[in-house]
């Protein structure tokens, strides 16, 4: 291994990270150099920005400490077989670190040998987890890995595509960005058949495959990734309507509903409308729940008999 620098100097900083502390004898021996040749080994690390301590004692030695910014990691076979796992756990759950976990993903996947991909993937086929909430509709992390990185590669993209009134078309698209809000996944891309920008839900596509062509990405209308898909699905049609005036004003009532900024306008300042409509009428529901303050309701008749009957049954509950 003495002529082949890349690889001692990558099975020295695997060696560095598996334990705290290593003599410099050690090293050799497990590297079959000198120490002499350890010592310039470990300065080339410290010159890429490895912080390599040398510690006291009658053998001296090394380990590697935390530094100002995260160093690229080795993984063994085990290791990688576990981040990736987790990190598809995470993505495929609305933890708050979802974005995060995509992007490591992303990057973790792309660098895996295909027998370790497979592993993973069949780790991940058999498992499955208990959740004691419904965060809404379960996405494929498989599906959201392929679309991250498509995203970040800049690669054009094909896939089934399921609209809300279940028709089912195959689409290709320029994609750009993933946004998660209130338990739902959406990729904004630009439509190349319909030459123009479109937002849709991840639990709606089904077998995005990349293209292998690569686009140059365009400016986002408005600039604001995040805000572009906040308005579209505010101001997506609804199965059932519902209008709430409510006594209270604009921002506290976004402030205490998380509801979409496009959702809330104020009357005057202690005035607002609340646009709860929802293909869900016990969406709905929770949504007027959670305005906690006096409000008038325009809705259809769906939406008005659905809550009389929830209130009829509450009633009976409290024997009232």
């Amino acid at each position: 291994m003495t002529t082949d620098l890349p690889a001692r100097m990558l099975r020295l900083l695997s060696l560095l990270q598996t334990r705290r502390e290593w003599s410099g004898t050690e090293l050799a021996e497990r590297l079959g150099v000198t120490t002499r040749t350890i010592r310039r080994d470990i300065d080339r690390l410290r010159g890429l920005g490895y912080p390599v301590e040398g510690t006291t004692g009658h053998a001296g030695g090394y380990r590697l400490a935390s530094g100002a910014a995260m160093p690229p990691l080795i993984l063994d076979d085990e290791e990688a077989i576990a981040t990736a796992v987790a990190l598809r756990t995470a993505a495929g759950h609305l933890t708050g670190m979802e974005e995060t976990s995509l992007r490591a993903l992303a990057k973790l996947e792309r660098i895996l040998p295909a027998r370790l991909r497979a592993q993973v993937a069949a780790l991940h086929q058999a498992t499955d987890t208990i959740g004691w909430e419904d965060r809404g509709p379960r996405v494929d992390p498989a599906a959201l890995t392929t679309l991250a990185t498509a995203c970040r590669d800049h690669e054009t993209v094909t896939f089934d595509y399921t609209t809300r009134d279940g028709t089912a078309a195959r689409r290709r698209a320029d994609p750009h960005h993933l946004v998660a809000s209130a338990g739902l996944w959406y990729l904004l891309a630009h439509d190349t058949g319909r030459d123009d920008w479109r937002v849709y839900r991840l639990d709606r596509i089904t077998d995005p495959v990349p293209t292998r062509h690569r686009f140059t990405p365009r400016p986002v209308p408005g600039h604001d990734p995040a805000d572009y898909v906040a308005q579209k699905i505010a101001t997506a049609p609804a199965r059932y309507r519902a209008l709430a005036t409510v006594h209270a004003p604009a921002d506290t009532i976004r402030h205490r509903t998380g509801a979409l900024p496009a959702r809330v306008q104020p009357l005057d300042d202690t005035t607002c409308t609340v646009d709860c409509s929802s293909d869900s009428l016990a969406h709905i529901a929770q949504a007027l729940t959670a305005l906690n303050a006096d409000y008038a309701l325009d809705a259809d008749p769906d939406v008005t008999n659905y809550l009389h009957h929830t209130t009829e049954r509450t009633r009976r509950a409290l024997g009232t």
